[in-house]
Order: structure tokens, then C-alpha cells, then sequence
């Protein structure tokens, strides 16, 4: 079996004990990303001569210290979302604005993987600022799903999604405002874990919508998404919204027994019009909970019709103030022959910004203008905390919840393009977490007739990532989803 199969914890008992490097492992991972990156369009930058230096390094620190006192991701390489600052590294945010942009300092997760000893692969492809759930508004090319490459991977971390499940890289990061971490990972038939907002720092993470963004693992496996989280956890003093609380093992948990934990099945989740085999294979996957000794329970959201609506006016509000920064003056590639300082501002962001995230910005704009604040975006705030209070009342009679993580499985390239609605209509199960600053989890559940993977979304507690991945690991081991691999890519 090829090396670049492996898990993340797969790859540390490797290494650990002697049998492959760094190099070696590297090697392997960045062959299998030339062969499929044409195709699959996952990565925007490759970063071979890095990867290889950080590889040869780590080999030296393995060969001189104990085995007790390396670091988890000592030597694995891992592929980062082109959102992240990079020192050094050409971050583009998928943007013809960015297309040249390398930052001058290193994003607290990259950081904190870095002083691991991680492998920095490349950057992966996305949706234009994160804005999109279908991986289609990269201004560079589309990212295809290795299950059908007529298919899209989801958005707006799809590059990340696919590389993990076509194997061109060992774990990934992504980054999720709406869904954008299980929504690809749905799709694509990996594990995506969007943390609790708050638990793991934002700074470097070029922003969309601030209240909203957290970064979070894309990975093969639960205890390699658990691994992770571990790394890239914890108090920051570089960003105030992030939480000051310890970090705890996020492994110890997973093995556990399940017996006796009450699983929420939210009603508002299984609505008319779901595909029928994403509908079938989540309720085998709670049934299969339940055989396992968790105990189902039906639970009231009342206000998610309202979450979508919520989302795209403060989502929208918060990129227009962000993207504000991105003027040809301080970010971004300035486009010239411009007559004075406004025409400058015009050109340039006509020209760098995409469709989608024009529209995002204009629809924000307008929210938060005079004589809108009120009727929009105070409106969606008090909304969200209805949505928030939903969720707790909820919580107070179940400690896990599990539902679909996406109404269908994946769609056509370009099938929802010309109708934005039905696009955003595609996170309907993903969005309040985000609103409600909760952790989430997506992991494969099934597949529908046609082959294509069934997410299977758990919800959690705020900060309770712990039980989250628990139950999690818990349903994994006990099905053989999640060792299926794409046929496709080996054709």
C-alpha cells in the first residue's frame, strides 16, 4: 500500500518506530499530488522545496530525540487552506486581487503546526474569499470531486476536502463560516470538524464574516481530525475572540463506551424535498447510534426556517466591512490607468473581485446602510439569538445531536451557479452552528445509488469537542464508511 494512503496516527507509528521518513513520506504525497492536481484542481500552490527542507528536518529532530518527546505531526505532511497567512508562502484567498499577495507573518495555526514539525504541502484551492459552497468562484480553475468529476466537491474549503480523500495529502485545515468545513466533507466522504467558535485562534486567517469564521481539520479518520484540533487549539493573545480556556485531550475520549448518551434528533432537519438516500442512510446512522447504547430523542429548533435568511444578511454585512480592506492601496493587486482615487478604488475591486463576492459585498452594504441598519441587520441579530437559545434549551435535555450535514449529496458542476438561492439553500443544515458558535462534525455515513458519499452531522455542546469526538469515533468504528476510497482516481 502506498505510503500516501496512510492516517495521520498511521504515519506517526511509522515514523516513530523507524520504518519510513519524513522524506520518504513526502515524497510519496507529492507524487500522488502530481499526478491527480491537473485533475482534481485541489491545490492552487504546491510547496515542494519547502516540504521537502521542513521533511529532511524533521527526519534530523527524529533521529535525536526520544520517541516520548516528539511532537504528534512531527513530520506529516499536511495541506493548508490558501485563507491561512503563510510567511513566505503566496496566499491568494482564491482572488485575482491576492493573486501575488505573500504575507509577511505566519498565521497562529500554521505557527502552532509548524512547532510540531509539520510538512507544509501547499495551499489548497477554495471558493473567492471563502464565499461559496461549491468550490466554483475560485478565480484560478474549479476543484472537481474525486467520487465523479462532473461533480462538485462543495465550498468553500473543497480543496482541502479533496485532497484528503484523493490521498494528496495526509490531513488538511479549512476553514468554516456556514459549513465550509462539513459541507465538502459531506460531499467528498472525509471527516470535517468545525471547533467551537472561540477555540482555536483566527489570527491570520484572512477574515469573511468575524463573528462567524473558525478554522477547523479536514482529515481520513476522527482521531486524525481529534490530533489536529490538539495542534492548533487554545488561548492566542493575538486575537481577543479567542477563548481562554485549557485545551484538552482531545484523543483520551475517543474509544470510549457511548452507552446511555442522549442523541437529539432535531425535526426542523428532516424536511421535505431531502434526497431520499441521504434521508435513509442518516437515520441507519442514528439507528446504528442507538445500537451502540446512545438513546434518540426527538428535539424542537423552532427558528431554523430563519437561519439561512440570518446568515446571508450578517454574513454579508461582516464581508463588506472586511473586504473594505482589499483596495489597491494597502491589499491587493492594483489595477493601473486609473484618473484619480476613486477611479482606482473602482477598478481595482471590479476587476479582483469575483461575481459571488461582489454580490456578497453589495448585499451587505446595503444592510448595514443608513435607513437598513435596523430593519436587516439588528433584525438577524436578534434572530440569531433566538437560534442561539434554541440550541441551549435543546442541550439541556440531550448532550450530543446528530442530523444530515447536507439536504442532498453532491451536484453538478455549474448546476446551481445562475441560482444563487439554491446554492445557499445547500448549507441549510450547517448554517446555525455557526450562528449559534457550536461545534459540528460531518462523518461518511453512506453513499447514494449513484456512488456519491452521505455525510452524517453531529452537533455538540460549546467547548465540548471532547464528547463530540467521542461519539463521533464511536460511529466510525463501528461502520466501514470511511474506508472507502474513490475508485475514479486509480483508473
Amino acid at each position: 500500500m502506498e505510503l500516501y494512503t496512510k492516517t495521520i496516527s498511521e504515519c506517526q507509528s511509522l515514523i516513530r518506530n523507524g520504518q519510513i521518513s519524513s522524506v520518504e513520506l513526502t515524497r510519496s504525497v507529492l507524487g500522488r499530488i502530481a499526478s491527480l492536481n491537473e485533475r482534481l484542481g485541489a491545490y492552487i500552490t504546491v510547496t515542494g522545496d519547502t516540504a521537502f527542507r521542513q521533511a529532511e528536518e524533521a527526519d534530523k529532530i527524529i533521529r535525536s530525540q526520544p520517541v516520548e518527546n516528539l511532537p504528534p505531526l512531527m513530520g506529516i505532511p499536511v495541506a493548508v487552506k490558501d485563507n491561512m497567512c503563510t510567511e513566505g508562502v503566496r496566499t491568494t484567498c482564491a482572488s485575482a486581487l491576492l493573486d501575488d499577495f505573500v504575507p509577511p507573518y505566519e498565521s497562529t495555526v500554521t505557527g502552532r503546526l509548524a512547532a510540531e514539525g509539520y510538512v507544509l504541502l501547499g495551499k489548497t484551492n477554495m471558493d473567492e474569499f471563502a464565499m461559496g459552497s461549491s468550490n466554483e468562484t475560485s478565480a484560478f480553475y474549479s476543484v472537481k470531486n474525486p467520487w465523479n468529476t462532473e461533480m462538485a466537491p462543495g465550498g468553500s474549503s473543497g480543496g482541502s476536502a479533496v485532497a484528503v480523500a484523493a490521498d494528496a495529502c495526509i490531513g488538511a485545515l479549512g476553514s468554516d463560516t456556514g459549513g465550509s468545513i462539513r459541507q465538502p466533507a459531506a460531499l467528498c466522504g472525509v471527516v470535517g470538524l468545525k471547533p467551537t467558535y472561540g477555540r482555536v485562534s483566527r489570527y491570520g486567517l484572512v477574515a469573511f464574516a468575524s463573528s462567524l469564521d473558525q478554522i477547523g481539520p479536514l482529515a481520513k479518520t476522527v482521531k486524525d481530525a481529534a490530533i489536529l484540533l490538539q495542534a492548533i487549539a487554545g488561548p492566542d493573545t493575538n486575537d481577543s475572540t479567542c477563548a481562554p480556556f485549557e485545551v484538552p485531550d482531545f484523543t483520551s475520549s475517543l474509544g470510549r463506551d457511548i452507552k446511555g448518551i442522549k442523541v437529539g434528533i432535531p425535526k426542523q432537519y428532516f424536511i421535505e424535498g431531502m434526497h431520499p438516500r441521504v434521508e435513509d442512510s442518516v437515520k441507519k446512522a442514528i439507528n446504528q447510534l442507538e445500537s451502540l447504547g446512545a438513546k434518540a430523542v426527538e428535539v424542537d429548533l423552532p427558528h431554523t426556517d430563519y437561519a439561512v435568511s440570518t446568515y446571508y444578511i450578517l454574513a454579508t454585512s461582516e464581508a463588506s466591512s472586511n473586504l473594505a480592506r482589499f483596495d489597491g492601496v494597502r491589499f491587493g493587486v492594483r489595477r493601473q490607468k486609473e484618473s484619480d482615487l476613486m477611479d482606482m478604488y473602482t477598478t481595482t475591486r471590479s476587476a479582483g473581485f469575483g461575481p459571488e463576492v461582489k454580490r456578497r459585498i453589495m448585499l451587505g452594504t446595503y444592510a448595514l446602510s443608513s435607513g437598513y441598519y435596523d430593519a436587516y441587520y439588528l433584525k438577524a441579530q436578534q434572530v440569531r439569538t433566538l437560534i442561539k437559545q434554541d440550541f441551549e434549551h435543546a442541550f439541556n435535555s440531550v448532550d450530543i445531536m446528530a442530523c444530515p450535514t447536507t439536504p442532498a449529496p453532491a451536484f453538478r458542476l455549474g448546476e446551481k451557479l445562475d441560482d444563487p438561492l439554491q446554492m445557499y439553500l445547500n448549507d441549510i443544515f450547517t448554517i446555525s452552528a455557526n450562528l449559534a458558535g457550536l461545534p459540528g462534525i460531518s462523518v461518511p455515513c453512506g453513499f447514494t445509488d449513484d456512488n456519491l458519499p452521505v455525510g452524517l452531522q453531529l452537533l455538540g455542546r460549546p467547548f465540548d469537542e471532547e464528547n463530540l469526538l467521542m461519539v463521533a469515533h464511536a460511529y466510525e468504528q463501528s461502520t466501514d464508511w470511511h474506508k472507502i476510497k474513490p475508485k475514479l482516481l486509480d483508473i
